[in-house]
């Protein structure tokens, strides 16, 4: 398999340039094609020699895939099905991922998948219940602002589609450098937000070398609740994500959000809202109130809409910042892991 090039820095596309025999100066060149133009191929660079743009090819893979397919809902947002191969202990698997592009007036924010699956086996994820098949590298983090048609139109993106994005620590955080460098994209740090379920080794570094959002996913403050549904909890348990959290500054640019999944009966109530006000007591923050999806085989409904706004009025009046999130692309099977998870299964039956 080629080395790709999406991913690469202006120094190692460099080293990539010379190997083809073209001069140094190429690698930028090369970055400015790859990130600036977003193109798909070698022909497209013009500025570099026929004979090196050759040599690439043999030697390189841009690193661009485009979508296998894709569903509109009505309210305008699409949900693309891009194809991947991962690495695992057997060798390379062949699975397919979602990037989700959701339109809100003048923004276009990009939902993207940091692996194809996932590891930590949350109860009402229909990503998690496909299993793990691989993280995602760079190039096909990336790939996903590139190769859609809405590439040159985005404004944000959001880590909150397939897979724990702290459970792919390195590959994410040279997808944010290209998004966030000068030869890269050049996008602002408060463009992007990253969502964990609080991976905590991985969490200290991503607020310590990091300046993009955060967001964190709760869905229930007590421990015993919140593990019967995110085994997570069992491994780093949400006091402690929050007391990490307390160690760092989000009066300034950076914020942090929790985002809370309303399950009919579960999670809804008085008790749930005062528990989390003394949570996030003194703590500058967001929740989201989230309506939940309806997914198969699953007994959960979604929290009626007063029974929402309760909740979030009783949040906001104890000091808590709360909103109920607009829910979209219900239409086109939004939520994470089902257009993928088909796919999967109709590879699995060929």
């Amino acid at each position: 398999m080629k080395d790709c090039l999406l991913g690469k820095t202006p120094s190692e596309l460099k080293e990539c340039a010379l190997a083809a025999g073209l001069p140094a100066f190429a690698g930028k060149q090369i970055a400015q094609w790859l990130y600036v133009h977003r193109v798909a191929s070698f022909d497209e660079m013009t500025n570099l020699s026929k004979a090196g743009r050759e040599r690439l090819k043999e030697l390189y893979d841009p690193g661009v895939t485009k979508p296998a397919g894709f569903a509109e809902s009505v309210d305008g947002t699409r949900k693309y099905l891009l194809p991947v191969s991962c690495p695992t202990p057997g060798g390379m698997e062949d699975s397919a991922v979602e990037a989700v592009v959701i339109p809100d007036a003048e923004r276009k924010t990009l939902c993207v998948s940091s692996q194809a699956g996932c590891k930590m086996g949350c109860r009402f994820c229909m990503t998690g219940r496909q299993g793990f098949h691989g993280n995602l590298s760079a190039a096909q983090i990336l790939n996903q602002f590139v190769a859609i048609p809405e590439s040159q139109e985005l404004t944000n993106a959001v880590f909150m589609g397939m897979g724990e994005p702290l459970d792919n620590f390195d590959a994410v955080m040279r997808a944010i450098e290209v998004l966030t460098a000068d030869w890269g994209f050049g996008w602002s740090p408060k463009r992007i937000t990253l969502s964990t379920i609080g991976v905590l080794p991985n969490l200290r570094r991503y607020l310590d070398e990091c300046k993009c959002h955060l967001a964190v996913s709760v869905h229930n403050p007590f421990p015993d609740e919140r593990a019967s549904m995110m085994p997570v909890q069992k491994a780093w348990p949400l006091r402690d994500v929050v007391e990490l959290i307390r160690q760092y500054d989000f009066t300034g640019q950076r914020r942090v959000s929790f985002e809370y999944t309303m399950f009919a009966g579960f999670n809804d109530d008085k008790r749930h809202a005062d528990a989390l006000v003394r949570l996030f007591s003194g703590l500058e923050c967001r929740v989201n109130l989230i309506r939940f999806h309806k997914i198969p085989d699953f007994p959960f409904e979604t929290s009626p809409d007063l029974v929402m706004e309760r909740f979030r009025d009783r949040l906001s009046a104890h000091g808590v910042t709360t909103t109920i999130r607009s829910s979209r692309g219900e239409d086109i099977l939004a939520a994470c892991g089902l257009l993928a998870g088909k796919h999967q299964n109709e590879a699995n039956d060929e």
